[in-house]
């Protein structure tokens, strides 16, 4: 019997078994089981590393708060911590993309573009495991968002 394990929806599931040292290959079945857990597996990890380092900034945001009498050294505080927020809200925004891609894989639309609907390159789901399009799509979609943007 397979070993059953609690997912993030605490849905009941069996476990897929991952080799320690996986890695997609491309003569296997695209999105087998096993690519989805080694995704899903990649995704879990970044986000709770991401959710971790903002625990941090916030516990550290809670204890700097304190009087600095130097008005340069005060400056310089304020600009570390302005930096540090911008950074977490970028973190904050990748965790919703995350998110998202945890979504796609339960609903079985990981892997694939979403303007094409052709398969992602494995290398680069390796590289970007929240990436959406295929590298030839995002590149369409940059030229034309900087066109736009130019006007």
């Amino acid at each position: 019997m397979p070993d059953v394990g609690l997912d993030e929806g605490s849905t009941m599931k069996a476990e897929v078994f991952l080799p320690e040292h996986y890695r997609p290959a491309e003569d296997e079945p695209f999105m087998n089981e096993r690519q989805l857990e080694y995704f899903r597996r990649k995704l879990v990890d970044w986000r709770n590393d991401l959710l971790e380092d903002s625990r941090d900034t916030i516990e550290g945001l809670q204890d700097g708060t304190r009087a600095i009498p130097d008005v340069a050294d005060r400056a310089s505080e304020e600009t570390d911590r302005a930096l540090e927020l911008r950074t977490r809200d970028r973190q904050r925004k990748l965790v919703t993309k995350i998110d998202a891609a945890l979504r796609r894989i339960d609903n079985g639309e990981y892997g694939y573009c979403e303007v094409t609907g052709e398969p992602i390159s494995l290398k680069r789901l390796d590289a970007r495991p929240i990436a959406t399009m295929t590298l030839e799509a995002q590149e369409r979609h940059e030229r034309r968002e900087k066109v736009h943007r130019d006007d």
